[in-house]
């Protein structure tokens, strides 16, 4: 169970690693098309291009390819958002305990000592 928890710990990481390193993979294919002229690019903006292109490249393949890592991250980040609700829930439900106890514990002192005397208004 160990390995299981350490393989999932590190699920952001490990995709948005492995999401960089396709854009990177297309960057280097766009690069190489431009370097060889099949893409016939030239000055600053075809450089802008090419990134672009592989940005736009890398969308779908890391969306295919990737699958299993989002998958992991998503349960990673739900589990995560799962234990901050239990917690911050548990955490009101003793402070509407104190004040519940505190409220009639104050209902009890003025059960005690009998109702208020009017008081005369003018």
């Amino acid at each position: 169970m160990g390995s299981n928890v350490s393989k999932k710990s590190h699920a952001t990481l490990r995709y948005t690693s492995m999401r960089v390193s396709v854009f990177l993979g297309c960057l280097l294919v766009a690069l190489l098309l431009g370097h060889f002229q099949v893409i016939p690019v030239s000055g600053e903006a075809g450089t802008v291009f090419l990134f672009l292109l592989a940005a736009v490249a890398s969308a779908p393949l890391s969306y295919v390819l990737l699958s299993r890592q989002r998958d992991e991250m998503s349960a990673e980040i739900s589990g995560r958002v799962d234990g901050i609700r239990s917690r911050t829930a548990s955490k009101f439900a003793a402070q509407n305990a104190e004040e519940d106890a505190a409220d009639d514990a104050a209902r009890a002192a003025a059960a005690t000592t009998g109702p208020a005397a009017p008081t005369p208004q003018n």
